[in-house]
């Protein structure tokens, strides 16, 4: 990799849908050369796909989105925990984490008593001995 495919990335992560013509112009390449690096990056596994962020709110989804830290029971196996936790709904990232928890997870709830059924399930199924619920208020992305 060098300075003209990190630019490129740098560019993507701004705006993944810009043209191959724009980003070219952007970094003082052609259109057709630019292509190729995107190509090149994407066959070695530096870019792994392009990702569209929906606001749920506005798309009619959830209006809760928590940050569930759980601590697992004694034993627990964390990849069964991560296998069963990513089948749930409205778990949308589980990230296995340092400190004083195992895992913090994202999740999506409709209200609270959505999210009150969610966290007994995680304790009933999934070897959950403790959580720490914190719920998001707003979003600021870049």
């Amino acid at each position: 990799m060098d300075a003209l495919d990190r630019e490129i990335l740098g560019a993507l992560q701004e705006d993944a849908r810009i043209s191959y013509r724009d980003l070219g112009r952007r970094i003082g390449l052609s259109a057709n050369a630019t292509a190729d690096r995107v190509r090149r990056l994407r066959a070695e596994g530096v870019i792994r796909g392009f990702t569209t962020l929906v606001d749920p709110t506005a798309a009619g989804g959830p209006g809760l989105v928590a940050f569930i830290d759980v601590r697992l029971r004694p034993g627990s196996i964390s990849e069964d925990f991560e296998r069963t936790a990513l089948t749930l709904p409205g778990i949308t990232e589980v990230v296995h984490i340092t400190g004083e928890y195992d895992y913090l997870l994202r999740a999506r709830a409709a209200d609270a008593a959505a999210l009150d059924a969610l966290l007994r399930t995680l304790k009933r199924e999934a070897g959950v001995a403790q959580s720490n619920t914190r719920l998001a208020l707003r979003s600021a992305t870049t």
